[in-house]
Formats: C-alpha cells, sequence, structure tokens
C-alpha cells in the first residue's frame, strides 16, 4: 500500500524548493528583457508571447499585464500579444501548416524588425517554441527565452536565455508568472509620467 504523504509536509517541499530557486536565480536576463520591453514601449514596437499547455495560460495572463496593467490608463500599456490566445488561428494553423508552425506564422504576418519575441518554456524543446524562435531570428525580432528544465534547445536558439535548471514543471512555470510580474511591476514604476 502507498505511504499518504501529509499535504502539509509537501507544501513545505513545494515552497523550499520555490524559495531555493528565487534565492538561487541569475536575474541578469530578466534585467535585459526590462529594458528592451521598456524600449519597445517607448518606441511603439511590439511584444510577442508564446508557450504551449500552462506555459500559453501564463503567455496570456501577461500579455493582459503588459497591456494595461503597467500604465493603469487606457490606450498607455504596451503592443502586446500573446500568440496562443486565439484558438481560432491556433486551429487553422495547426490543421493546414502543422502545429510546429502555430506560433512561427503569426510572427510572420504581425511582427517586424525590432519587435520583441519572449518564449514560456519547461523543457526547452517544444518544436513551435523552437520554429518560432528560428523565425524571430530570421525576421530580425530579439529573442527571450523563460525555461526550466536543462534549458533545452531554446537556451542556445534564443538571442537571451532567463533559465532556471529546476525539474518541475510546476516551479518552471511559477518562474515564468514570477518574472513577468517583476517586469510588470518594473515597467509601472518607469511609466512615463503622462500614463
Amino acid at each position: 500500500m502507498k505511504e499518504t504523504i501529509l499535504p502539509q509536509n509537501l507544501f513545505a517541499d513545494y515552497s523550499s524548493r520555490l524559495q531555493n530557486v528565487l534565492a538561487t536565480s541569475d536575474w541578469s536576463g530578466v534585467t535585459l528583457l526590462a529594458d528592451d520591453m521598456l524600449a519597445c514601449w517607448q518606441k511603439g514596437r511590439r511584444v510577442f508571447l508564446c508557450g504551449n499547455g500552462g506555459s500559453a495560460g501564463n503567455a496570456i495572463h501577461l500579455a493582459n499585464d503588459f497591456l494595461y496593467g503597467i500604465a493603469k490608463c487606457t490606450g498607455r500599456g504596451l503592443k502586446v500579444l500573446a500568440l496562443s490566445a486565439n484558438p481560432a488561428v491556433m486551429t487553422c494553423l495547426a490543421n493546414d501548416v502543422g502545429y510546429d508552425h502555430v506560433f512561427s506564422e503569426q510572427l510572420a504576418v504581425q511582427a517586424e524588425a525590432g519587435d520583441l519575441l519572449i518564449v514560456l518554456s519547461g523543457s526547452g524543446n517544444s518544436p513551435n517554441i523552437l520554429c518560432a524562435l528560428a523565425k524571430a531570428k530570421d525576421m530580425g525580432v530579439k529573442s527571450y527565452a523563460v525555461l526550466g528544465f536543462t534549458g533545452g534547445k531554446s537556451k542556445q536558439l534564443a538571442d537571451v536565455a532567463i533559465h532556471f535548471p529546476v525539474d518541475d514543471m510546476q516551479i518552471a512555470e511559477d518562474m515564468q508568472l514570477i518574472v513577468g510580474h517583476m517586469l510588470m511591476q518594473w515597467l509601472y514604476s518607469n511609466r512615463p509620467q503622462s500614463t
């Protein structure tokens, strides 16, 4: 018979592992991303986010935070799009050109040189994430990858990898939101006075 794990023990362990990641992380990539996002905001450039599964949900959540939350003033946020947010587009592209291209095909239409791509991935090896990073490179779109586990192939393909080497998908996804919320608060504190 399997031994029952007490909830409080699991919760304490989870909290300890998350605290360890936070305490030992290198935040230099997040600092670079903050500066690039502020530049996009000031220059009217676009920011694209994408991910799969929980990371797709995080991309949509953070797009909301950057569209309105950083300015708290209608029409003054970042021009931002979560590429995972439109199910009609996602299913059309998955059906017609394959799931590997659901993000790169959107970038091909929507992005321009000087824009920014942020991919969120646990493994860093999802084919559609790798295709998006390759398309960004071809188009002159600077790319960041927020990654867990080993960082996968995305760690080398992205212009800047923000890597949290944790073998836990839930903590990897927690870190995506923590990075996004750090950026949101920093951008809000550095918003132009008119916003």
